[in-house]
């Protein structure tokens, strides 16, 4: 997850970035592109979950009404910063901001979408405030305590609505886990072992340990709570955005030069914004058997979490320069 704090960063991009096509509507782009992730994992697996991430946008189009053809492509809608973090970790989302989302969440929520939301805070009162918000909106709620999600919390006191009950949707679902970053297990067998320790319903997991695909067997040791209840396995995978640590990445690579690379973030070296309408990226995404969606199908996780999904804003502020 390569979080970018609003519109602080869009005029930065877009100063070190060429001129974007003219005329383009780059949100319709970005539905297309989910939609089609969507329709190739579900002709495999009908019941294979798809959540944008940070796409609330997407839920309404400009005249107000819903994005139906969208809406029915996905299952759920992933949302960051909802009460806290959206200007800073720790710091409660102004209430402007956050009505604003909440619009398009509601909406998707009204369409049968599960909304989860990843909260940035520290300290109980903070925690028990994010929970409660999210509680009454019947949105599902993590917690993180840092930013990088590398951070397994204890349960004890950081696990709301435990259960024993077999998770076989969204629906059935009251929790999850976001933990991206393994840097803190130093090997696979360590990170597998405390995931198994928990009673989480969702795992929100990178699809890679370091550099390697998690195999079937990986996931068979972590697809049941601790207190034997199946949960759900979800992949994240970012598509407005590529990484140069990510399989597809070639090291004889000059950046610059290839046709769907806009520009790199600055703040993440490393993470490039890519043209994402880009027949030649949506490849690397989805649609062969190559690509990374299939990867995730074929190591038996239930569904991924689409990140940089609001990439359209970086387009759509260049095009104004």
């Amino acid at each position: 997850m390569k979080l970018i704090y609003g519109s602080i960063l869009l005029a930065i991009f877009a100063s070190c970035a060429s001129t974007a096509p003219k005329n383009m509507d780059y949100r319709q782009e970005m539905r297309d592109f989910v939609i089609e992730i969507s329709t190739f994992s579900k002709s495999q697996n009908p019941n294979f979950i798809v959540i944008p991430q940070n796409g609330h946008e997407l839920v309404l189009k400009e005249d107000g009404k819903l994005a139906n053809d969208y809406l029915s492509a996905i299952d759920g809608l992933g949302q960051e910063d909802l009460n806290f973090g959206y200007i800073g970790d720790n710091v409660p989302t102004p209430e402007e901001n956050r009505n604003y989302i909440l619009q398009q969440l509601l909406a998707g929520q009204k369409k049968g979408k599960t909304v989860l939301v990843t909260d940035y805070a520290e300290g109980n009162k903070n925690y028990n405030t994010s929970e409660t918000l999210n509680s009454k909106r019947g949105f599902i709620s993590y917690v993180a305590e840092e930013r990088d999600l590398t951070i397994i919390p204890e349960q004890k006191n950081k696990l709301k609505h435990n259960n024993s009950n077999d998770i076989e949707n969204l629906k059935k679902a009251q929790n999850f886990l976001y933990l991206l970053n393994f840097e803190q297990f130093e090997t696979k067998e360590e990170l597998l072992n405390s995931l198994q320790e928990t009673n989480y319903d969702i795992f929100i997991l990178d699809a890679f340990y370091h550099s390697k695909l998690f195999t079937p067997q990986d996931l068979e040791k972590i697809r049941y709570k601790k207190s034997g209840g199946k949960r759900l396995l979800i992949s994240y995978m970012s598509i407005g955005e590529a990484e140069d640590y990510r399989f597809y990445w070639n090291s004889d690579w000059d950046a610059s030069n290839i046709n769907w690379i806009d520009a790199e973030n600055p703040k993440w070296k490393g993470n490039y914004k890519v043209k994402y309408w880009n027949k030649d990226w949506k490849r690397i995404i989805t649609g062969t058997s190559s690509s990374y969606l299939q990867r995730i199908i074929d190591a038996g996780f239930d569904g991924v979490y689409l990140d940089i999904i609001d990439a359209f804003w970086y387009f759509e502020n260049k095009k104004d320069l």
